[in-house]
């Protein structure tokens, strides 16, 4: 199949009601991967890291993103920096690991020196008979585009693709009630998957498996109380509205993030940024999952749990019973993925029909792929638009969210 080719989206780029799912050479196909790379995660905002682990000047992060390796700094004024990882002289990669560099990134090879804004300030021993018209500010570091939002970094290989507040649409304003610039780390766990990445972010953004995978999350994230959380930009989302306490507290065990609305207060909202975040944002701590594919049936997870800056010291006894409920929940994910990945490898069946109710999200996700894929490059790319109170058909649940979004209350509608 010619990926790049609309015609190889025939299934995904239908109306919902008619659409498929993804070929499984998508999930298993080393030229798919490599060419996803290259398209998807070489040319989109992709997640890095979260800010505690940049905090100040003298840190530098070292992350994969599609086939490149790049550097994360921040500068004497804490301003955020993106290389490529790789030296102007002779291409030696400068760091190897998350490390410190004090005020000079320098390469291991020849100890050529770089400032943390990548200006090239040290040659040892060059200049005593120096190239031609050599000039140091000819040959800093090759930069990266790098921003934030919340303590999310992102980078972006791609000069072409639009700025990542227009990646996000109206995410940020979405959830501009939790603060999440202030939220800080209190675990981090990281572990490879055998299963491409695409199925993990799918399996996160349906909720038609709950009942069967996850017998105690389905106590606390009722799927009669999910509703929809999708608006314009790269990201699908839905919302458990209220998050139960009455079987299990684990979700509300810690102290509340202050100054939440109604809706906040009372919700669990479960976003998935194209390509590789999931966050899942209670009101008392978030649960956030990076994802790095590593290869077509192994994916590196990064899982982060932050909490509100104003309840962060809380103790490791108290964070314990979520912590623990996450990761039970994980490992069960991790197995029905995996699983799923044998399948996919060993059936290669065609792929079949969405559950509209429970699967809109990953039409909507396929066709983001499927945009990345066929365009030449993404500054004409549209983010998805959000949800259609003309198409109530297309929409989840039977009911009326007893507390919206403040910022879907213009536009909501009953579903079917």
């Amino acid at each position: 199949m010619r990926w790049t080719d609309e015609s190889a989206w025939d299934g995904t780029r239908q109306p919902l009601r008619s659409a498929t799912g993804l070929d499984p050479s998508a999930y298993s196909s080393p030229e798919f991967f490599t060419l996803e790379q290259e398209r998807v995660f070489e040319r989109a905002w992709v997640c890095v890291g979260v800010a505690d682990e940049l905090a100040g000047p003298g840190r530098l992060l070292v992350r994969r993103v599609g086939s490149r390796s790049i550097l994360l700094t921040r500068n004497r004024d804490g301003e955020l920096r993106g290389f490529i990882n790789s030296c102007r002289h002779r291409g030696t990669e400068l760091a190897d690991a998350d490390c410190e560099v004090a005020n000079t990134i320098r390469c291991p090879y020849h100890r050529w020196g770089y400032s943390l804004d990548g200006a090239l300030k040290a040659t040892p021993f060059f200049d005593d008979i120096a190239p031609d018209g050599f000039d140091r500010a000819d040959f800093g570091l090759v930069p990266v585009r790098v921003d934030t939002w919340g303590v999310l970094l992102f980078a972006c290989l791609s000069d072409d693709t639009p700025p990542l507040d227009v990646w996000l649409g109206d995410l940020p304003r979405r959830m501009g009630g939790y603060d999440l610039d202030s939220w800080v780390s209190r675990h981090e766990q990281t572990l490879e998957i055998a299963a491409n990445w695409k199925l993990i972010t799918e399996n996160f953004q349906e909720y038609y498996h709950l009942t069967w995978v996850h017998p105690e999350l389905a106590k606390v994230s009722r799927v009669a109380d999910h509703y929809r959380y999708q608006g314009a930009g790269m990201y699908c989302g839905q919302t458990t509205t209220p998050v139960s306490g009455d079987e299990r507290d684990d979700w509300l065990a810690l102290p509340e993030a202050p100054g939440l609305d109604a809706s906040d207060a009372t919700s669990g909202r479960f976003v998935a940024i194209f390509p590789n975040v999931i966050l899942s944002v209670l009101p008392n701590h978030v649960w956030l999952m990076r994802l790095e594919p590593v290869a077509p049936g192994i994916t590196r997870e990064t899982c982060t749990m932050l909490l509100p800056a104003a309840t962060g010291a809380v103790t490791d006894e108290a964070i314990a019973p979520t912590r623990e409920f996450w990761l039970h929940v994980n490992a069960e994910d991790v197995a029905i993925v995996e699983r799923c990945q044998r399948g996919l490898v060993n059936g290669a069946v065609p792929p079949g029909p969405l559950a509209p109710r429970f699967e809109e999200p990953l039409h909507r996700f396929h066709n983001m792929l499927a945009d990345c894929m066929t365009a030449d490059d993404l500054a004409l790319l549209v983010v998805p638009r959000g949800d259609d109170p003309s198409e109530p058909a297309d929409r989840w649940g039977a009911g009326t969210n007893p507390a919206p979004p403040t910022i879907d209350l213009d536009t909501l509608v009953t579903g079917p």
